[in-house]
């Protein structure tokens, strides 16, 4: 079948969308910065500085009793580097709690725009994307807020069968639609999603005033797109306004898990980013409106040239793309309060760890763009931080190891044991002073529960906000089970994030589809998949044993040495059979949203139709 057979697409509007120079920077106005920004900003970074300060000083206290060597020196860096970001949340969550935006505030009546809703698909479940679009539609046709919309589905698909189903349930959709429902198939899929979008906006994008991008999993209601529509319409400066998409469709442990989080703790961070952040938000790469023009004439992204001389393609663009339109001017908005934003998530550890290897690779490519002419600093800190937020495995791994080797007691101390000034001759006894390691593990874990359980707190303390997740017991039960979970599964995380970030700075990893459905892998896939994992908590457990280690490595020794059986456990139907306690259910799975209820049936109905139409071609 010819890739270009089936399109069904308006008369072009062509707009030009130049490569962006990241070495010169542009001519541009001035984006409405509030006074008061840096206020709320220094509220952030200040207390996060003095927190990790004073940390790194009781730290240094005690390692200094017997005399600082070169080993602690760089512990204490490496703790440093890695403590700083936990307080930085932290302190996020303070912000959020002390400047939450006004809920009641509805931006001024504005004339109404011309708002393309495009949904970028590569060889995705064609009944799961349209009859999410079917869903979004009929939901549309309740708003009166005035704007007009019109649908394009930009496929980038490859397989041939998967394209046939797609213009079957496109036509199935064009022809019971309320707005107008486009479809085009790219002959190649030249530069990815980046590409796909690129060839819309030079090719379509002049008809219409802004674009409201989704994703092929994403769901949204007819309200929260039609408010969306209505505060970039009011705000003439604002080139992206970013919504805070929520998890849907979870039913294993693993997915139950990350809705939970998302749900129960990403709220409070969402309110505090959104008030610091101000004009300098960042973009997500779905759920946002985006000013078309605006974005054609500031966002093109050129390729990077490698050392090598290879041209590498931006890969996490969104984040890029959000400081080059600041960059010239524009307003870029983060509004977590417009409800009714919906996203699905892996449905196990393994599809989890393949998303975010992608992400990764594209993360570390920021740190290239650092030096990008004319950014924002809040922009640069945005790149910086996608970029740290992966390198902190690999620093979390040094640390491991630094700990393993301090051994138990002053007799099981390699490092020590083996003098830097002098490194041919030991010495003896070893004269490193023994390091409390339950410090260490009370510092390691803070970075990754402490933002949690002040979210948390803070829940169970508003009674209307606790019954929205079954009472204060249920609630108890669920954030008892995340965190025991999120303990499990963090030393896995990062050992596969440190693997990502080694094949990222080589320049390995592919840019893989995300599955979409929740399937049990083989013990042959679970095994080849963390046989890494495994060794070193066997490892670690055999020192252990021998009295080698401390006993406070037992929770990541044990972590890593099940890391086959808890990545197999991820895949279970926790909702389907899980206690009620330990369900993890949270406002989405206790009173499910009607869009989501929507977009399932009409999902269904979309699959039946294509199968109907395939038996009666046969």
């Amino acid at each position: 079948m010819d890739r270009m057979t089936h399109i069904s697409m308006p008369e072009r509007a062509p707009l030009d969308m130049p490569a962006q120079d990241f070495a010169r920077a542009p001519d541009c106005g001035n984006a409405g910065t509030d006074r008061q920004d840096p206020i709320w900003r220094m509220a952030v970074f200040l207390p996060a500085l003095a927190i990790t300060g004073a940390v790194l000083w009781g730290l240094y206290g005690l390692f200094a009793m017997s005399g600082m060597t070169g080993f602690e020196y760089v512990l204490l860096a490496l703790i440093g580097l890695t403590f700083i970001w936990v307080t930085i949340a932290v302190s996020t969550v303070g912000v959020g709690l002390a400047g939450r935006l006004d809920p009641t505030r509805k931006p001024a009546p504005t004339d109404p725009l011309d708002v393309a809703l495009l949904v970028p698909i590569y060889n995705e479940t064609p009944w799961d994307v349209f009859g999410n679009a079917a869903a979004m539609l009929t939901d549309l046709t309740r708003q009166t807020g005035g704007h007009s919309y019109s649908l394009f589905i930009l496929s980038d698909t490859t397989d041939e069968d998967i394209a046939a189903q797609e213009w079957q349930a496109f036509e199935a959709l064009q022809a019971t639609a309320p707005v107008p429902v486009h479809y085009r198939r790219r002959a190649a899929n030249t530069d990815k999603k980046v590409g796909n979008l690129e060839d819309w906006i030079t090719g379509w994008g002049a008809a219409y005033e802004a674009m409201l991008v989704l994703d092929a999993d994403s769901l949204m209601t007819g309200r929260a797109i039609d408010r969306l529509s209505t505060e970039l319409a009011a705000d003439p400066k604002a080139g992206l306004i970013q919504s805070f998409p929520q998890l849907i469709g979870a039913d294993t442990l693993f997915a139950r898990m990350q809705q939970f989080s998302n749900i129960a703790y990403g709220w409070l961070l969402a309110e505090g980013l959104a008030h610091w952040a101000r004009t300098e938000g960042n973009y997500w790469g779905h759920n946002a409106i985006i000013r078309t023009r605006a974005f054609a004439s500031s966002a093109g992204l050129p390729h990077l040239r490698s050392l090598s001389g290879r041209t590498d393609l931006i890969l996490s663009h969104d984040f890029v793309e959000a400081s080059l339109l600041r960059r010239s001017g524009w307003r870029v908005r983060f509004l977590p309060r417009i409800s009714g934003s919906f996203e699905e998530t892996p449905g196990t550890l393994i599809d989890y760890v393949i998303r975010d290897r992608r992400w990764c690779r594209g993360n570390l490519q920021h740190l290239r763009l650092l030096g990008t002419r004319g950014l924002h600093a809040v922009s640069r800190f945005h790149l910086f931080q996608g970029a740290a937020a992966y390198l902190m495995s690999p620093a979390w791994f040094v640390l491991l190891v630094f700990w393993a080797l301090l051994g138990r007691d002053a007799e099981t101390n390699v490092i020590s044991y083996f003098n830097e000034a002098n490194p041919l001759f030991p010495n003896w006894p070893p004269a490193m002073t023994h390091i409390d390691s339950a410090i260490f593990l009370v510092v390691m874990y803070a970075m990754l529960l402490t933002p949690k359980i002040t979210s948390a707190i803070i829940i169970a303390a508003n009674g209307k906000a606790v019954r929205l997740f079954g009472g204060r017991r249920m609630f108890a039960g669920a954030v008892l089970t995340e965190l025991a979970l999120s303990v499990a599964y963090a030393p896995i995380m990062m050992i596969q994030q440190t693997k990502a970030v080694i094949g990222g700075l080589i320049g390995r990893g592919g840019w893989t589809p995300q599955s979409r459905t929740a399937t049990a892998y083989p013990l042959g896939t679970l095994l080849k998949f963390h046989w890494i994992e495994t060794a070193l908590g066997t490892l670690l457990l055999l020192g252990l044993g021998f009295g080698l280690i401390s006993w406070w490595l037992i929770p990541i020794a044990a972590s890593l040495a099940l890391a086959v059986p808890l990545s197999a456990l991820s895949a279970y139907p926790l909702a389907l059979k899980g206690f009620a306690a330990l369900r993890l259910d949270n406002p989405l799975t206790l009173r499910e949203p009607a869009i989501v209820g929507s977009a399932r049936t009409a999902r269904a109905e979309m699959r039946a139709r294509i199968e109907a139409s395939n038996i009666a071609a046969e």
